[in-house]
C-alpha cells in the first residue's frame, strides 16, 4: 500500500476537519461521550469496522474519553485505509454522540 502524496495529505485537512495530522505519519482525534457506556459502544462499532477491513486503530479509553491514532505501519505513514477508517470513526462518533 502506498502512502498518501503531498496533494492527498493537503486534502485531508478540509476532508477530515475533526482530525489533526501528525505530519505524514498519522491522524489523531480525541473524543468525549456522555459516559463510559457510550464510549464503549462507540469503540465496539469502530472495532467491527476495523476487524472487517483488517485495519486497526491505536486507541485508548478513560471513562468517557477515547483517543485515536490512525497510521498504516506496513507503509510507514498515512494511506487511504487510514482515511477510510477516519470516516468510519466520524460516523460512529456521530451515532454515539461523540464530540
Amino acid at each position: 500500500m502506498k502512502t498518501l502524496d503531498a496533494e492527498q495529505l493537503a486534502a485531508l485537512d478540509p476532508d477530515l476537519p475533526l482530525w489533526r495530522r501528525e505530519g505524514d505519519m498519522a491522524l489523531l482525534r480525541d473524543l468525549a461521550f456522555a459516559d463510559f457506556k457510550a464510549a464503549f459502544a462507540f469503540m465496539t462499532d469502530v472495532a467491527a469496522v476495523a476487524d472487517h477491513t483488517d485495519h486497526h486503530p491505536e486507541w485508548s479509553n478513560v471513562y468517557n474519553r477515547v483517543s485515536i491514532r490512525l497510521t498504516t505501519h506496513d507503509a510507514k505513514g498515512l494511506t487511504r485505509r487510514d482515511v477510510a477508517l477516519a470516516h468510519a470513526v466520524d460516523a460512529a462518533a456521530h451515532r454515539h454522540g461523540g464530540t
